[in-house]
């Protein structure tokens, strides 16, 4: 039974940390959902998933690295305050309710998602991006880092629209940095943890599980995501950001399963149609080399 365990977490790991590797969020919200599934309360199933995050964001974010996907200074930007909000929000998960913040949020980064596919797919900016500098990004992290502890995940769906609204940077480098930056969130919130409540009752079988599924698959999504086009990524990590607090949305206002799990459904669909469309439409109008462009170019 031990080892059933482990491989039900291992797969449930690979599959969240290739989504979260390539789009910038899933593997926190994934593992923390399931384990509140099984029954374990809010603070083992978060406590849980940031133990599990130690050990899968110290991978993928080295992966990240090796590739190029990281921006050292923003990482550096949004690392340090995010840990102290994991800390913060892990010390005092169990004396506050957040049903209400959430809900707000979720509204909030639902916005964010909508930009994020607009500017992708369709080339239009509804927010001005500007150069990150620190006094205008630290928030992010903080505020990232608080839900993430809070919420047993939402940094990378708090950090990845955040970085993609605010910047120019190109997709895969806000990935990989906010990949990167987990790491550093995930320390302190295990940390909190420790300092607030003990073990939490940490589920660790569920734990190594996890680790080992998503220390295997994350070299291979650090690289996926440095190699996907730039639109179809893009649109993608904006769908991924609709679909998540949609179901954020639909859970705090109690929509029923069935109607939540179609709208995540036309909104999956809806973003990869966008995306491979705005992925055709940018090759077509990259004009292709001619023979004697190459000529002169390896004469040259």
């Amino acid at each position: 039974m031990d080892f059933i365990t482990v491989v039900m977490f291992g797969i449930v790991g690979a599959a969240a940390q290739f989504v979260d590797g390539t789009l910038g969020m899933g593997f926190g919200i994934t593992s923390a959902t399931l384990l509140s599934v099984l029954g374990y309360s809010a603070v083992a199933a978060s406590a849980g998933t940031h133990a599990a995050k130690v050990g899968t964001t110290l991978v993928s974010g080295i992966s990240h690295w090796q590739v190029g996907n990281v921006d050292k200074r923003v990482l550096l930007v949004v690392a340090l305050p995010g840990s102290v909000g994991a800390f913060i929000g892990a010390v005092i998960l169990t004396n506050i309710a957040m049903d209400s913040a959430r809900l707000w949020m979720a509204l909030i980064l639902l916005v964010m998602g909508v930009v994020i596919v607009m500017r992708f797919g369709f080339g239009k900016s509804l927010i001005p991006q500007f150069n990150p500098r620190t006094r205008n990004l630290w928030p992010v992290g903080l505020i990232g880092g608080f839900v993430d502890a809070t919420g047993g995940g939402g940094w990378g769906p708090v950090a990845t629209p955040s970085l993609m609204t605010l910047t120019k940077h190109e997709p895969h480098r806000v990935v990989g940095t906010v990949n990167c930056a987990e790491f550093f969130v995930a320390v302190a919130a295990s940390m909190g943890f420790i300092v607030g409540a003990g073990d939490s009752n940490i589920p660790w079988l569920a734990v190594l599980g996890l680790v080992t599924g998503g220390a295997i698959v994350a070299p291979f999504a650090a690289r996926l995501a440095h190699r996907a086009p730039r639109e179809l990524l893009g649109v993608l990590v904006g769908g991924m950001v609709l679909i998540s607090n949609a179901a954020i949305i639909a859970k705090v206002t109690g929509v029923p399963g069935a109607i939540a799990a179609v709208i995540m459904l036309v909104i999956a669909v809806g973003a990869v149609w966008i995306g491979l469309r705005a992925h055709r439409a940018a090759q077509e109008s990259t004009p292709a080399e001619s023979p004697t462009d190459a000529m002169v170019t390896d004469l040259a």
